[in-house]
Parts: C-alpha cells; sequence; structure tokens
C-alpha cells in the first residue's frame, strides 16, 4: 500500500518559545523585556489544557507523554525528527500553535512585529535545520498590506510552502477585505490554509471545554467556508489552493448538502457564485483535512475523491504513541482501497504543497543538538 518514504503529514505544530521570538522583534520592540510579562500570543480561549490536565479532566493535556527533552521542552527540531523517524514519516509541514488565536489581537502594529519575529524563528529553528521540515507562515491580517509583503517575504525568501488563515477573526474570509492577500498568494501560486484554533468566542454560553471543544473547530470552519463560498472567492481566485484543517472531514459531509442547497434556493443573494458549490469543492484545488479513523471516510472519498484529502499527525499536540496507533488502524482498514490511502498518506500533501516525491532524510542525530 505505501512506504516509510510515501508518508507524509500535512499538519504538524510547533510550541512556540516566547523567548526565543523575543529576540527576533523589530523596533518598536526589540529589546522591550517588558513584553516578556505575559505571553506574546493570545491564549485562544478560557480554558487552561494544563491545569485541566493535572486534575484529570483533559486526557491530551499538556502533561501527557510527548516526547520531551529533558528541560522540558516539546516540538523542536530534533523531537520532530525523532518523531518522523520513529513513525516512519517522510516530512511534515509545521504550523503555529499560539498563533492559531492570533484573531483575537487587536493592535495591527503589535501583530505585524510578532508575525514577522515568529515566522523568522520558525525559519531559523526548524525549516534551517533540515529539508524534512517545512512551514506555513503566520500573516498579520490586522494589516493587510503587511500581511502580503510578509507574504511575499516567507515564500521568496524564507523557502515557506503557504500561509495561515486563522478562522475566527471578526471579518469571515469572504470579506473583501482580505482579496489583496488572496491576489498576492495566487501570484505566488502558494496555499492557504484555514486553520481552526478553537471556539474562541463563539460558543461562550458553555461553562465545560468539552462542550465547546466539541462543536468549536467544526463550526469555525463551516462559517469561514460558507463565506468564502457564497463571496464568491473560488471564483474570483481560481488558481488559488485552500485547505481546511484541524476538524475532521465529516463536517464537510453535512455542510457540501447544505451549502448547495442553500445555493439552488437563494443563489439570487451570492451573485458573485458563478458555479455550484459541488463544482467547486470537487474542483480539486479545496483540500480537507481527514481523521484517520473517521467512519465517514469512505463517503467523503466517494464525494471529494480520494486526491485531496489530507493526513495529519498533529504532533506533538498529540502523544507520539496515540499517533502510531492511528496510524496502524488505518493501514488495516477494508473499507478504504490501498491507493486511496497512499493518496491521504502522504501523495495529496505532497500535491497541494508542491513538494518533490521524495526528499533526502537527515536523521534526529543528524540535526545536532539544535
Amino acid at each position: 500500500m505505501t512506504d516509510g518514504k510515501s508518508l507524509f503529514c500535512a499538519d504538524g505544530h510547533v510550541f512556540e518559545n516566547d523567548a526565543e521570538i523575543f529576540e527576533y522583534l523589530r523596533p518598536p520592540f526589540q529589546g522591550r523585556k517588558e513584553l516578556l510579562r505575559r505571553d506574546l500570543f493570545p491564549s485562544g480561549d478560557n480554558w487552561n489544557r494544563t491545569a485541566l490536565s493535572i486534575i484529570g479532566q483533559y486526557q491530551e493535556g499538556s502533561t501527557a507523554e510527548r516526547g520531551g527533552g529533558e528541560r522540558g521542552e516539546r516540538g523542536t527540531a530534533g523531537q520532530w525528527l525523532e518523531f518522523l523517524d520513529r513513525a516512519g514519516i517522510e516530512g511534515t509541514v509545521l504550523f503555529s500553535t499560539g498563533g492559531l488565536g492570533f484573531g483575537q489581537l487587536r493592535e495591527p502594529q503589535w501583530a505585524s512585529a510578532l508575525a514577522n519575529a515568529y515566522n523568522t524563528w520558525l525559519y531559523e529553528k526548524f525549516l534551517k535545520v533540515t529539508p524534512r521540515l517545512h512551514g506555513m507562515a503566520l500573516l498579520p491580517v490586522q494589516n493587510v498590506p503587511d500581511a502580503v509583503n510578509e507574504l511575499r517575504r516567507c515564500v521568496n525568501e524564507l523557502g515557506m510552502v503557504g500561509a495561515l488563515l486563522v478562522a475566527g477573526h471578526r471579518r469571515p474570509l469572504g470579506d473583501s477585505y482580505y482579496y489583496p492577500i488572496y491576489e498576492a498568494a495566487q501570484e505566488l501560486e502558494t496555499v492557504l490554509a484555514v486553520h481552526a484554533g478553537g471556539p474562541g468566542n463563539r460558543l461562550d454560553q458553555f461553562d465545560r471545554a468539552i462542550e465547546a471543544r466539541c462543536l468549536g473547530h467544526p463550526t469555525s470552519q463551516m462559517i469561514e467556508l460558507t463565506s468564502l463560498m457564497f463571496s464568491g472567492v473560488f471564483d474570483r481566485f481560481p488558481r488559488l489552493r485552500f485547505a481546511f484543517y484541524e476538524a475532521g472531514v465529516a463536517w464537510a459531509m453535512f455542510l457540501i448538502e447544505r451549502i448547495q442547497e442553500a445555493y439552488e434556493q437563494w443563489g439570487v443573494q451570492a451573485p458573485d457564485l458563478k458555479l455550484a458549490p459541488k463544482e467547486h469543492l470537487t474542483s480539486g484545488r479545496i483540500y480537507f483535512h481527514a481523521e484517520l479513523d473517521e467512519e465517514i471516510l469512505p463517503y467523503a472519498v466517494q464525494q471529494l475523491g480520494d486526491e485531496v484529502l489530507l493526513y495529519a499527525s498533529d504532533y506533538p499536540h498529540l502523544a507520539p504513541v496515540k499517533i502510531l496507533h492511528t496510524l496502524e488502524q488505518f493501514k488495516q482498514r477494508r473499507d478504504i482501497s490501498d491507493e486511496s490511502k497512499a493518496r491521504i498518506l502522504g501523495q495529496n500533501a505532497r500535491r497541494l504543497y508542491r513538494l518533490p516525491a521524495a526528499a533526502p532524510q537527515p536523521t534526529m542525530a543528524a540535526a545536532g543538538a539544535r
């Protein structure tokens, strides 16, 4: 069905090191140590996962086994290489963790400086270490001209394979406010990834994390995809590739029916939408992360095709033992063909990010102690 070299993770993560990122801040924030009195990145929601883990109310919390080093570091370049070797995965594309709450930042100048520093840190600490680690830029959409400039810098100078659009900004992603970013991404022939960042402030009526976390990721993705679709973004930027992450694919199976029905009944309100939603969703340029253990996955293959579904390890958010178990169980599934498995586990990600079929694989030891 597949070999180790064909496996590729479309969505991994880093844990930001504020002290290191601080060193890359530009003026007027450069050297202003008072910034370290609080976290550089917003929390994303109001639940402290470490605290919940300590009291036994969060199974995958910050105290779970992640392969951290003696200093408690998690998700470093060396640890990533160790995990990739252990799982038999060729490489990964790295997304921010703290940046998933980036939409909560209100100061455009600070957002621009922090995104710039984060992207430089990601390049220096991860991408330069090994060609097996690729990066997704964090964009300060609070200032669109700065976001466009940062996208160009990250793709042209730092070699990043795309940029992250966080679900949950005050403007939905179909707003024309974002069009200059989309124009630049289409010109650069790069990927824009819509990544759910949790419930944010949309599910504040819930008092328990389990309720908000259950609905936060898929509903965030539904809102953004619906906005992009009915605003005509997929028509206006026909060569731009989008990918939706961290919510599985079941939500898309629900939405594809709802969005098509809404179009047939209310299409007069979406004059910029030129093609039917199902045509866009099966066009081959809109990709979806799929959980390997989703029961609905065969239906997703049937409805969307097997060339737009992506495997994501989500390491180091998940413990390696859980990731390895899920991979092994997926390989044993009988309701998905070996050809579809191979595409989901790596071929589709390489096509999305326009990466070569195989790359040199330095091991963790080759990366040194970095």
